[in-house]
């Protein structure tokens, strides 16, 4: 299970016991606060803390702009210009702190966005407990024949049952190993340091990660689409989840910009133009290459 009944209880009573407070506060985000959200089959994304919402965005950006942004007369409509317009430093006004427990695997994915702060469970000084990600038999997937990242067919039958089973006794065969390695009993024990390097990458780990608005919305554009691997993109929905609840409107315009918008070069504007005014034009007269205009071509044609 993601949370022991030792750690549900100290969440009941975090959430038990409320603070008066000066600061703005975001009510959505209040909601979240502490709160553990399922993701897999142990892992689990919380809200420790967090700093700012809507309003300090609005509040940033007027501040620094100053009468340039008169013409703007809501804050919708500014959180809008701003991300529209790629004003990035607004939204680095607000922060969020992270408890993520996720798979070492989709933990080195998610370390490579280098624009946070991490603190990682030290398997140097502690010992990891016995729970590994397994997958569930619709994400037991065999290789992509069109994309060397991304899976395939569902297996099925004996092939999906073996490949279970051996991912589970692999998985426990390597930590009773583990264990045994630690052991003191008729032995001097391998440190922990040196004795966890023979743990699998689906064993859990956990670390707090604390990230402003900015780097988190660049975060979820990777990692909540829909070419990004599974069990990153949970995590990343799960997350999707809590920021629309914390910033409804900066995340309403993230949405719109960022995940249903598309970036044009050029040349596909070009192109563009070329269309709206009744010219047929193919792959070989938009100057583009096979790949620039296949992507092209999935923006501008009707998916229905």
């Amino acid at each position: 299970m993601p949370l022991s009944p030792d750690q549900i209880a100290e969440i009941d009573a975090q959430r038990a016991t409320p603070r008066p407070t000066l600061r703005a506060v975001s009510e959505g985000m209040e909601a979240h606060l502490y709160r553990a959200h399922e993701v897999l089959d142990h892992g689990f994304v919380r809200v420790i803390d967090y700093m700012g919402d809507d309003a300090a965005i609005v509040q940033a950006a007027r501040v620094s702009y100053g009468a340039g942004t008169r013409h703007v007369s809501n804050d919708e409509g500014l959180i809008r210009y701003l991300m529209r317009h790629w004003h990035s430093t607004p939204f680095e006004m607000c922060e969020i702190k992270l408890h993520v427990k996720l798979p070492v695997f989709v933990a080195r994915q998610w370390i490579r966005h280098r624009t946070a702060n991490v603190n990682e469970y030290s398997a140097r000084y502690s010992i990891l407990d016995r729970e590994f990600y397994i997958p569930a038999p619709g994400q037991l997937a065999a290789q992509s024949e069109v994309n060397n990242q991304g899976r395939g067919a569902v297996l099925e039958g004996a092939e999906a049952a073996r490949v279970l089973e051996m991912l589970k006794h692999d998985a426990n065969t390597a930590y009773d190993h583990y264990t045994s390695m630690l052991s003191q009993d008729g032995q001097q024990g391998l440190a922990r340091e040196l004795a966890r390097m023979n743990l699998p990458a689906n064993i859990y780990t956990q670390w707090y990660w604390k990230v402003d608005l900015h780097n988190l919305f660049h975060f979820l554009r990777l990692r909540a689409d829909a070419h990004a691997q599974y069990e990153i993109r949970v995590y990343a929905d799960a997350i999707c989840k809590v920021v629309a609840d914390w910033v409804p409107i900066a995340f309403a315009a993230f949405e719109d910009y960022r995940m249903g918008g598309a970036t044009l070069s050029g040349k596909a504007v070009d192109c563009v133009r070329r269309m709206l005014k009744g010219e047929t034009v193919t792959q070989e007269s938009s100057g583009m290459s096979k790949g620039e205009w296949r992507e092209f071509m999935s923006v501008v044609n009707d998916p229905a």
